[in-house]
């Protein structure tokens, strides 16, 4: 997977720019808040169709400005383009090579990359939340069906929530209508955990692998990391559909009066988590700063490993000012396992390690400019 070039125009503060990218790493400099990280953040909205940083796609038209644009042209077994388009008020548009896509699992895995920023470090500490929307966004770039799924939960989830708040005050067709959508949510619960779990036990063997080569630099090489996919169902495996939806529909059923009273479905997949442990012990309560770093660090590297096993080749990586959060040593790891990967990172100043032969791109109050060093 490559990326070739990117086009914005009134993207956040860049009113027009063309990038084009080379092999290995790519480094956009430039102070903060002068537009680095928006280019990031068009190049991963390409990938997964939404920002990591913007609630709403209005936060992504460059202020005063009604439209917006990103084309991103990449390669994986051939050049293509693919084109979002902005306006306020109306339904973004979404073309690959020409063709209009309107479902978003159309999109999300013809450019695959990975995003590592600072707020990933917290993915070890952070809430459980944090944890499924890694799961979501690295299985939805693999598997279309799981990002089919996970709309149609979502979706699901929202009426079956409705219904419970209106049980509230009126119950006269609540039982018969809250088994239709208990029955629908269990239904893709049951797929989207199964997703999950075979994911996580994928993971976990390449998160083992890096996290035992980054300690041995840390000078810390006896502990390693376990990962288990820990559902609201309880259930120890995923594996057989049918069981698994069997076991969702009695949670939601046997508890009615409960959810209810909070006015919320209280089991399914959204009260999920990716338990991580270290040396047998939750990495979140009992693991040191450094060593939750690494985890992370651990987590997204292995991201990488496995988009590459599925497609054949690595994604993308996409640093968000990464590199000026970690001590040297997992500095250097990271550099050293990016290397023959196409990188495109930000950063403040440049560190004579982390580039090299590096293609410089200085980024100045949204304007672009290449720069031979």
């Amino acid at each position: 997977m490559f990326c070739n070039k990117i086009e914005l125009k009134n993207f956040r503060n860049i009113e027009e720019a063309s990038v084009e990218f080379t092999d290995g790493v790519n480094i956009l400099l430039g102070s903060n808040a002068q537009g680095k990280t928006n280019l990031l953040e068009a190049i991963y909205t390409a990938s997964t169709g939404k920002s990591f940083r913007a609630a709403k796609e209005a936060e992504l038209m460059r202020f005063g400005c009604d439209h917006a644009s990103i084309a991103l042209e990449f390669t994986d077994t051939r050049r293509q383009r693919m084109e979002i388009k902005y306006a306020a008020g109306k339904r973004r548009q979404i073309e690959i090579n020409q063709n209009k896509i309107t479902r978003l699992s159309d999109m999300v895995g013809r450019f695959r990359c990975v995003l590592f920023c600072p707020e990933h470090l917290s993915l070890i500490k952070g809430a459980p939340a944090e944890r499924r929307a890694f799961l979501d966004e690295a299985i939805s770039q693999l598997r279309p069906m799981y990002l089919v799924s996970l709309t149609k939960y979502e979706k699901i989830l929202k009426q079956r929530n409705t219904l419970l708040r209106n049980a509230q005050d009126d119950r006269s067709t609540f039982t018969e209508t809250v088994s239709y959508w208990s029955e629908a949510l269990a239904h893709e619960a049951a797929i989207l955990s199964r997703f999950r779990e075979s994911y996580a036990a994928q993971v976990q063997n390449f998160m083992q692998t890096c996290f035992a080569q980054m300690s041995e630099k840390t000078g810390k090489t006896d502990e390693v990391p376990t990962l288990v996919y820990k559902g609201s169902s309880e259930q120890e495996s995923y594996q057989d559909l049918n069981e698994t939806k069997e076991i969702y529909k009695r949670l939601l059923s046997q508890n009615l009066e409960r959810e209810i009273y909070a006015g919320t479905t209280l089991y399914g997949v959204h009260k999920d988590d990716l338990e991580i442990c270290l040396g047998g012990k939750a990495a979140r309560q009992f693991a040191s700063q450094g060593q939750q770093r690494s985890l992370a660090l651990s987590l997204k590297l292995a991201e990488g490993e496995i988009s590459r096993k599925e497609s054949g080749e690595y994604p993308v990586f996409l640093l968000d000012d990464v590199l000026s959060e970690l001590d040297f040593a997992r500095r250097e790891y990271l550099i050293e396992e990016i290397k023959d990967k196409q990188v495109i990172m930000t950063t403040c100043e440049i560190r004579d390690e982390a580039y090299g032969s590096a293609n410089i791109i200085r980024v100045r109050d949204g304007r672009i400019e290449r720069t031979e060093e």
